[in-house]
């Protein structure tokens, strides 16, 4: 339990330090990355500070133009769920539920973490037109938050939506 304890706290620590990346849904694939560094600290070199264009001081993504990257998000995945948290550590409870449920059809889930980017948040329901999160989209179609995901598979109908989702991945 420890071990599974230290592990969970680790793979939080090093995906706050990370750039706006899409993270797959899986314990498997995880890199650390840990930085010593202070921004903007007057005592390090200049080769010692932190040389992601991306983002910037106040963790916005200034050098990204935040429409075309959820644009090249939808088109490229067949699922997308811009959360708060991780698929693996959620840090909200409705973001939690949607993983939950997606995960039930064992389908390949992209996310991304709107709480480490400002820019990423706001541009997200700007793109969407909708206000909260965590908010997904399937096979580049907007769908909603969790509670019209739960609604679905409570019907049927996300089952349906995902069918050929699901046997694309067992297929390959």
């Amino acid at each position: 339990m420890a071990r599974f304890l230290s592990n969970t706290i680790l793979k939080g620590i090093s995906r706050a330090s990370q750039s706006p990346r899409i993270v797959p849904a899986s314990f498997n694939n995880v890199k650390l990355r840990f930085s010593t560094n202070i921004p903007n600290d007057p005592d390090s070199h200049a080769d010692f500070q932190p040389n992601n264009k991306a983002v910037n001081e106040s963790g916005s993504c200034s050098g990204i133009n935040i429409k075309e990257l959820v644009d090249k998000d939808v088109k490229e995945h067949p699922i997308v769920i811009y959360m708060k948290g991780y698929p693996d550590l959620p840090q909200c409870g409705f973001s939690a539920l949607a993983v939950r449920v997606l995960k039930q059809y064992n389908v390949p889930l992209t996310a991304r973490n709107i709480l480490e980017y400002p820019d990423l948040r706001t541009g997200v329901k700007a793109y969407s037109n909708w206000p909260t999160f965590p908010q997904i989209f399937i096979k580049g179609e907007f769908i909603g938050g969790s509670d019209i995901i739960m609604n679905m598979h409570q019907t049927g109908e996300l089952k349906e939506k995902l069918q050929d989702i699901a046997g694309k991945e067992e297929s390959e």
